[in-house]
């Protein structure tokens, strides 16, 4: 596995720039600069950058130390590096496309097609992704190479398998003739309480950084099981429970509110769609602290699909998606009014890789201020991710991680689906000033 994602990265990325060591200095020259979304930004600045950190910010336009390398950005907006808490680096397919997929790709393949995926989603200027399910570990394995700096991919925070219980939106054999059913890992299955603390177990021991549960049933589960609750009490309380002994989050997958409020009553640190929320689940993330993580993008990967095919989903999956597509944003037009903590994920791979920003347009669409939005994706993204200690903000001591539109993003928040630069921790991977 490591091998086919070391030996394809030439192909797919192309070659970083020198990683700066030796004290080499990078001098950023921006036009204004965003540097703590949630405050107003600054005007012309200087950001001072050695061994891919940020050193010292400056005001006005400024050269630096004699032999430093200049950025002129002084036409650009700078502001940090995007996060997206929700993607699936391994796939950019849909409906019976992913199912034919998941059944004739090897792991190598799935290798190439994760790396592919990350290069997509760091031109788009996003340095840092949280990966909430991957059955082959390519994308844990890819983590290790971005962290290690051989490889120039976003920083990732990774959930390796999802967990559900049999026949819930993460068991791999729906919709398998039963003879195929022993070809299929379901260590990520549980039912009862001892096997659902082994699950998350199993994830652990796999070097995971985050535990993703699922507690209701899924849109694009080939079953008829609808979107409700799929978990008891006991089941998400050991789950969670599980997960935060080993000091690991738990996002939970959830669209019914009977799961919703059921996994933000066992202590769930986020809920990814939330798609049926009620006032009483407002009442539950505020008590708990919990983000919500909207993905309504996820609709423009449905819409897109259909229209270039409208068989591209089986009748049972093809019934939730045109739910979805609906009611989407219903929920967040509740939850951002009344205080709940947003962080900004897509669900890409569900969306297409790449097109992340989209779902910025999406966001304020459903009533948060371009600037609420963009903290979402940066300050937010990174408490709930948690990794503020290096990225969100851009500040003396933190990684550089820096992007740059043309345009100003708090006026226009489409300007941010044209990313022109992109360095991720001092290193430039992007350049189309």
């Amino acid at each position: 596995m490591k091998n086919a994602l070391f030996l394809c990265a030439a192909a797919l990325i192309a070659a970083p720039a020198a990683a700066q060591t030796g004290g080499s200095v990078t001098v950023i020259q921006a036009g204004r600069l965003l540097d703590k979304p949630g405050q107003a930004p600054r005007g012309p600045s200087t950001l001072i950058v050695r061994d891919g950190r940020i050193v010292e910010i400056l005001p006005g336009k400024v050269d630096g130390p004699v032999g430093a390398k200049i950025v002129d950005l002084s036409d650009k907006f700078v502001l940090p590096g995007l996060i997206d808490s929700h993607v699936h680096l391994d796939s950019d397919a849909g409906g019976n496309a992913a199912f034919m997929e998941g059944l004739t790709s090897s792991d190598a393949t799935s290798a190439y097609r994760t790396l592919g995926n990350a290069k997509k989603t760091l031109m788009a200027g996003f340095t840092t992704v949280r990966n909430l399910g991957d059955g082959t570990g390519a994308t844990l394995a890819l983590r290790d190479f971005a962290a290690s700096g051989e490889l120039l991919a976003p920083r990732i925070v990774d959930a390796g398998r999802s967990i559900s219980t049999t026949s819930g939106h993460m068991d791999g054999t729906l919709s398998l003739g039963e003879d195929l059913h022993s070809a299929i890992n379901q260590e990520n299955l549980c039912d009862g309480v001892e096997t659902c603390r082994h699950a998350v177990r199993m994830q652990i021991r796999r070097g995971v950084d985050v535990i993703k549960i699922a507690t209701t049933g899924g849109v694009n589960s080939r079953i008829g099981a609808g979107l409700g609750r799929q978990l008891f009490d006991d089941e998400v309380k050991a789950l969670v429970d599980t997960a935060h002994l080993y000091k690991k989050k738990v996002a939970v997958h959830a669209h019914g509110d009977d799961g919703i409020n059921a996994a933000l009553a066992a202590g769930a640190d986020s809920i990814e769609h939330g798609t049926m929320l009620t006032d009483e689940s407002i009442k539950l993330f505020k008590k708990a602290g919990a983000y919500y993580v909207p993905t309504l993008s996820t609709v423009n990967g449905y819409i897109a699909r259909l229209q270039a095919d409208p068989n591209a989903y089986p009748p049972d999956v093809l019934a939730k998606v045109k739910w979805r597509i609906g009611v989407t944003g219903k929920s967040l037009e509740k939850a951002y009014p009344a205080g709940v903590k947003i962080a900004f994920g897509t669900d890409a791979g569900v969306s297409k890789h790449g097109r992340n920003a989209d779902e910025f347009e999406l966001m304020v669409k459903h009533g948060m201020s371009p600037m609420a939005a963009i903290q979402a994706a940066t300050v937010n993204a990174a408490d709930l991710l948690g990794v503020a200690a290096d990225v969100g903000t851009l500040e003396p001591g933190k990684a550089a991680d820096i992007i740059a539109v043309s345009g100003d993003p708090l006026s226009d928040v489409t300007v941010l689906k044209s990313v022109r630069f992109v360095m991720k921790g001092g290193q430039v991977a992007k350049d189309e000033r």
